[in-house]
């Protein structure tokens, strides 16, 4: 009965990959549990786990400045509708004339007059 064996190619390759193989001295025992042909894989898992992990701290960092813009927004619609209110108090008819008499204007008694200027 024959074994099952991992059989490894005769020659190293060519490419980035060949090259790291044949010039980093790998141990004898780390060579058989990942073999640098394995090594485009196990980048590509680690660029998309980087890729992954930024753009998550991306994405809680864009959500906490909305959290922050929100509750901004919240307090100048309150401090808006505060003045508003404020305002609409302030424009009452009877507010002006309490305004005016406190800097010693008062309502006058005498209508106004109309002037008419004949045509010529």
């Amino acid at each position: 009965m024959a074994n099952n064996t991992y059989k490894l190619p005769e020659s190293q390759g060519s490419g980035l990959f060949g090259w790291l193989d044949r010039f980093l001295r790998i141990d004898a025992t780390i060579s058989q549990v990942i073999h640098v042909r394995f090594l485009p894989q196990i980048l590509f898992v680690t660029l998309l786990s980087v890729f992954y992990i930024g753009n998550r701290h991306y994405a809680d960092k864009t959500i906490r400045e909305i959290t922050v813009l929100e509750r901004e927004v919240d307090e100048l619609r309150a401090d808006y509708m505060t003045l508003k209110a404020d305002y609409m108090l302030a424009t009452k008819r009877s507010e002006v004339a309490r305004n005016a008499r406190k800097i010693g204007l008062q309502k006058s008694e005498v209508p106004p007059l109309k002037i008419l200027v004949p045509k010529q």
